[in-house]
């Protein structure tokens, strides 16, 4: 495969990586998985320089800033973690699996979701200090910060709610798929990947009231005219290239879309298993593919997880053939 595959020597990934994330401003990429550690990896000199283990299966991660970072867990728990002394604690917790979480530059809250269908807000100053909590209809499978607002994926509708004002949503968009995750579009709206293959890009602001967004389907036809139904795992947006996004599917699949074309740009050669979660670098510079079995199928591969680093380059994009997305 292309790409460098990340080493792991003293402490391999064992179980299902849940979420990668490249921090704000290093090439530090923070890994949560099954296995139920947290770890730290140096991009830039290819080494491990965090490691925590804990009691429970991890299901995401975020950064706050470059020195702390939070998990949420299938215990329940939400832990934050100074990423230079090593220290955690318990920051809090829901009343079922925890399965998202987000940290919000422009407020200073933490943001948390899960089966109990609930989502929080928690004051990162102080641990256990909620600010707000919303109850929806169903479990939490993503959540994603831009600017102000939160957006939460609930069945298949995106609720958008002002972190200044977190007693009700204040916007909520259909978008006609069963949502598996939601990521931003710059300040201009969110796209929603789908559990049958699709992608929905949704605009806060449409000019035109009757078209504020549009949907496609990842994979054309395949043999015998079927569709390719595999979930859309996860999607990320290019910081360096405007409006370019990749999505990537629990089929191994990892393609690079332009929004405003509506066109496929490339796509990666298949990877060895499904693609849990994708990162781009703060400045573009890399991708990071995290290929490893989801749980989501149960015909799914089990090879060992690997992360790659892709050098998002001119010369490398050049390798790949473009093509439509329709």
């Amino acid at each position: 495969m292309d790409g460098s595959c990340l080493q792991f020597e003293e402490n391999p990934i064992q179980d299902a990586i849940s979420r990668i994330r490249f921090a704000p401003a290093s090439n530090n990429l923070l890994i949560s998985s099954w296995d139920t550690n947290l770890r730290l990896y140096d991009v830039d000199r290819s080494r491990l320089i965090f490691d925590a283990s804990g009691e429970a299966a991890l299901l995401d991660c975020c950064f706050q800033g470059e020195s702390a970072a939070f998990s949420a867990a299938s215990d329940c728990s939400i832990t934050r973690y100074d990423l230079h002394s090593g220290m955690r604690e318990n920051f809090g917790n829901h009343d079922d699996l925890a399965t998202c979480v987000e940290y919000s530059n422009e407020t200073g809250q933490v943001v948390t979701a899960g089966w109990d269908k609930k989502i929080k807000c928690w004051d990162s100053r102080s641990t256990k200090t909620l600010t707000a909590v919303n109850t929806v209809n169903t479990g939490v499978k993503s959540i994603s910060l831009c600017g102000f607002a939160s957006m939460v994926a609930v069945g298949d509708s995106v609720n958008i709610y002002d972190l200044r004002k977190f007693n009700k949503s204040f916007n909520s968009k259909c978008v006609e798929i069963q949502i598996e995750c939601v990521r931003p579009y710059l300040d201009q709206g969110f796209a929603a990947g789908s559990t049958d293959g699709r992608v929905a890009l949704k605009y806060f602001n449409p000019s035109d009231q009757n078209n504020d967004g549009y949907a496609f389907r990842c994979h054309p036809k395949a043999k015998r005219a079927r569709h390719n139904f595999a979930a859309v795992n996860d999607i990320a947006f290019s910081p360096s290239t405007y409006g370019d996004f990749v999505t990537g599917d629990n089929k191994g699949y990892v393609t690079i879309w332009n929004a405003q074309s509506k066109k496929r740009v490339y796509e990666m050669p298949k990877f060895e298993n499904s693609i849990a979660s994708l990162s781009y670098s703060h400045g573009g510079q890399f991708l990071a593919v995290a290929s490893s079995y989801t749980y989501r199928e149960e015909n799914e591969l089990e090879m060992p997880p690997r992360i790659y680093i892709h050098e998002m380059d001119d010369k490398y994009i050049a390798s790949f053939s473009t093509g439509s997305s329709k």
